[in-house]
């Protein structure tokens, strides 16, 4: 994958997090941010966000690496 598709995850997962759960306690819209791109985003997605959220999480929001923190202990990174 490209430096500009992950920069494009990375902004697209960020805008998730921002619109997803408006409102909602964190552990609610982590949940819901975790669901969607269980849900939603391709395997490959979710593989390149995972290996950009082990190596070099900067650029992520906090409640963007809490759902991935949730994916990744149920077993939703695959």
């Amino acid at each position: 994958m490209s430096n500009t598709e992950l920069e494009h995850l990375i902004q697209m997962i960020n805008q998730i997090a921002d619109n997803i759960a408006i409102g909602e306690s964190d552990d609610v819209a982590a949940t819901k941010l975790a669901d969607h791109i269980k849900r939603f985003w391709a395997r490959s997605m979710k593989q390149q966000i995972f290996k950009y959220a082990e190596t070099n999480c900067v650029d992520l929001k906090p409640m963007a690496k809490k759902a991935l923190a949730l994916l990744k202990e149920g077993g939703g990174d695959k």
